[in-house]
């Protein structure tokens, strides 16, 4: 009697350490949504987190600049995936614009392996303000 009762207590305490487990897992397990319409489809997390960094490093902003909050409002995160704000839409713009420059004017400007090293950047206007002064 005594073994079955060892039994009945050690599969009563599986129970709920399985039930802990699951429970602690994200209630989320899915990638988070990517909008990428400028940017590479397959660029890496770590590279698309630089170039978000020196975004925001060149305007002197936060994410919050060009991301919209979730709609969700239980949830204080961004929305990273939303075109909300017009801020991003202006940022893919202007992204693209100095692509486009550095393309047409600066093409032989390349490293070792042949990649063209971009002469014009966000920091080249913005130098760390999110609306730099029109030239006068």
């Amino acid at each position: 009697m005594l073994h079955y009762k060892k039994i009945a207590v050690f599969a009563v305490l599986a129970v709920l350490t399985g039930i802990g487990i699951f429970g602690m897992r994200p209630a989320d397990d899915k990638p988070p949504k990517r909008n990428l319409k400028v940017l590479p489809k397959n660029i890496s997390p770590d590279d698309l987190d630089k170039v978000m960094d020196g975004f925001k490093a060149a305007l002197g902003v936060k994410c919050n600049f060009c991301h919209a909050p979730s709609a969700d409002s239980s949830n204080h995160h961004l929305d990273f995936a939303s075109d909300a704000k017009p801020e991003k839409n202006i940022a893919r713009h202007m992204f693209t614009m100095t692509a486009k420059i550095n393309k047409k004017y600066f093409s032989f400007n390349k490293d070792s392996t042949g990649t063209t090293i971009p002469t014009i950047s966000c920091v080249t206007c913005h130098r760390g303000s999110p609306h730099p002064q029109e030239a006068k």
